[in-house]
């Protein structure tokens, strides 16, 4: 579900696989597997990401956000 969500903001975004990896510091093969869910990327990854797209960590790993009261 993670490789998703990342093409998805990705893709949203207008940039390349190669883009996001050189951004990010790490290979856009890397990319490539977590976007066909063959690798997740790791922990220690994840608030760069979310950090990069604009996005809270719950967006990034959550199928449905929850709303916060």
């Amino acid at each position: 579900m993670i490789g998703k969500r990342i093409k998805d903001l990705r893709t949203s975004k207008g940039i390349t696989q190669e883009a996001l990896s050189k951004a990010l510091g790490f290979s856009s093969q890397a990319v490539s597997k977590w976007e066909q869910n063959i690798t997740s990327p790791d922990i220690s990854l994840l608030v760069p990401i979310a950090d990069y797209f604009g996005v809270s960590l719950d967006v990034l790993l959550r199928e449905k956000p929850k709303v916060l009261q």
